[in-house]
């Protein structure tokens, strides 16, 4: 395991999160059930993403020739910042409520599911995979991965209300997308290089 790509992978994962709708899920579960058992339920259907998305990157590592491989990253990263940049455009000030068991059980199952349908093909799982091809350390960016993901989800179980009334959801989303263009930049020139 390399600590230093947990630390790059980390704050690229974690700020692509914060604005999620998973956030906000998370969030709104929170205040109408168990707080821990929905953090428990969203942590277990990230960790089930993060090893979807490291196990299609290393796939696509093995299969792809490096240089398509950089182009095919680049291009990736290039459509995340796009679609961050459009989520932030769309961003609304409030979600829409759900409505749930408020046994453990229960809210754990509910959690799980629903979160881990909002993530396929999330702005996160697909970075998770990019990064994964990008590093070549599956391990260490699924635990960076995994580790940003439960800390957002356990922000908004914690305190999601305050975090978001100081720093709008449309500022996050732009400041993602200006990562994941300069990740997308970087790696079209590693591929014409």
């Amino acid at each position: 395991m390399r600590l230093a790509i947990i630390a790059t992978v980390f704050p690229v994962v974690f700020i692509g999160e914060l604005p999620d709708k998973s956030m906000f899920v998370s969030l709104v579960m929170a205040t109408r059930g168990k707080p821990f058992s929905v953090w428990l339920g969203a942590a277990a259907a990230f960790f089930v993403h993060v090893v979807i998305a490291v196990s299609i990157g290393v796939g696509l590592f093995q299969i792809l020739p490096s240089r398509v491989k950089d182009l095919v990253v680049g291009l990736l990263f290039a459509v995340s910042a796009v679609a961050a940049f459009v989520a932030a455009r769309a961003a609304e000030p409030h979600q829409e409520e759900l409505i749930i068991e408020h046994r453990a059980g229960r809210v754990f199952g509910t959690a799980f599911v629903v979160i881990f349908l909002a993530e396929w093909g999330d702005l996160t799982q697909v970075l998770t995979a990019n990064l994964a091809v990008r590093y070549h350390a599956p391990i260490s960016v699924g635990v960076g991965a995994a580790l940003a993901l439960w800390s957002v989800s356990a922000l908004a179980v914690i305190g999601g209300h305050n975090l978001l009334s100081r720093v709008p959801a449309r500022l996050l989303r732009v400041v993602t997308g200006c990562v994941l263009s300069v990740l997308a930049v970087a790696e079209v020139v590693t591929a014409l290089r």
